[in-house]
């Protein structure tokens, strides 16, 4: 490569964008332009001790603020949160997102993106979510404008699912609690899976896209760790560990009354977007929709389906089990003195590892 390259990283901070500014920037090939909304965070000073970073403070609520992202950049990455601004307004701002990165000159563009449940279930309410089909819809947007605009600026789609560190952090739909000295997970899984995500992964992945991109090009790249039972869960951690473990199937009645985000059911499930709207959902219809959708998604034969074989072949090492990720988790949490597993998921030491949890719901567009 005969110059660095340059990505402007909407969403930097976040769970996910920690590890793909870091997968850039590990060997200085890619320097990285990272929008954030607050240069003094924490978060934001990490990702500038990683080196070949800078910041750029701003929302990507802002034409303007888009426009002096992506000048002088020819690469981008575009994770919306989804969960600041909600299903309507984020729709906008993708779009706008893909319009002002053509505009400027880059010349590939990375979306980060989820399954568009919604269509792929056949358009069945029930599978409504709304914080999936808003990511989704874009996705398919860019997919098909890059039909006409790919000699000019390319673009791929990075899709993944929820990171399996959601399955041991604080104010997450699958926070475990411990009862009796056994670690529980209660969600309305039934004898479903999900398409669990390694965030390790996330930053290999993401590199490979833009190390590759004539490949890439028009490339929706699906990833995931595997489709995990809740079952295959529980017994992945009760072996890594030696500490009992469980999954027990829960109503979605109970589960809204007595899970992880019953305190927020009814809120939107958009801090930033009113329920006066009749666009915005709660909580509680956004992730009702989810849960129906890994209910129907086992065995890699449902609603939500994955190429292992493409994963294997661009990242043959790979995490590909529940065992194999709380190993390496339970190893890495040890070196940096978070503790084994097994104390990590004590209720007093639980942390958040999603953005919207560290900041409380707050924090403008």
């Amino acid at each position: 490569m005969s110059k660095v390259s340059k990505i402007f990283v909407v969403g930097a901070t976040g769970a996910q964008g920690i590890p793909v500014v870091r997968g850039l920037v590990k060997d200085k090939a890619y320097f990285v332009r990272a929008l954030t909304r607050n240069a003094q965070s924490q978060r934001a000073k990490d990702l500038v001790a990683l080196g070949n970073v800078e910041l750029v403070e701003g929302t990507f609520a802002s034409e303007d603020d888009l426009r002096n992202g992506f000048r002088g950049c020819d690469g981008a990455f575009v994770n919306i949160d989804g969960f600041n601004c909600g299903e309507k307004t984020e729709t906008i701002w993708a779009i706008r997102s893909y319009e002002i990165a053509l505009e400027e000159g880059v010349k590939f563009f990375v979306y980060g993106n989820l399954d568009f449940v919604y269509k792929k279930a056949g358009y069945n309410p029930i599978f409504r979510t709304g914080h999936y089909d808003g990511k989704g819809r874009i996705g398919e947007w860019i997919l098909q404008q890059n039909k006409d605009n790919g000699p000019r600026m390319a673009a791929a789609l990075f899709t993944t699912g929820p990171y399996i560190e959601m399955c041991i952090s604080s104010q997450t739909i699958m926070t475990p609690t411990v009862e009796d000295g056994v670690v529980t997970w209660r969600v309305p899984l039934g004898d479903g899976a999900v398409v669990h995500v390694a965030l390790d992964d996330c930053e290999h992945y993401v590199r490979w896209l833009f190390d590759n991109p004539e490949r890439a090009n028009g490339l929706d790249l699906e990833v995931a760790i595997d489709h995990i039972p809740y079952s295959e869960l529980a017994r992945a951690f009760e072996k890594v560990t030696g500490h009992p473990a469980r999954y027990i199937d829960t109503d979605i009645g109970t589960y809204w009354t007595d899970g992880p985000m019953a305190a927020v059911a009814s809120m939107s499930s958009g801090y930033n977007s009113d329920l006066n709207d009749p666009a915005a959902m709660t909580f509680r219809q956004n992730f009702t929709g989810f849960w129906t959708m890994w209910t129907h998604s086992r065995d890699n034969k449902g609603v939500i389906k994955r190429d292992y074989g493409l994963l294997n072949e661009i990242l043959p090492d790979r995490i590909k089990t529940a065992e194999e990720w709380f190993r390496k988790e339970d190893a890495k949490g040890r070196k940096l003195g978070l503790g084994s597993l097994w104390e990590r998921v004590q209720p007093d030491r639980l942390k958040p590892i999603l953005k919207i949890g560290e900041d409380g719901r707050r924090g403008k567009l």
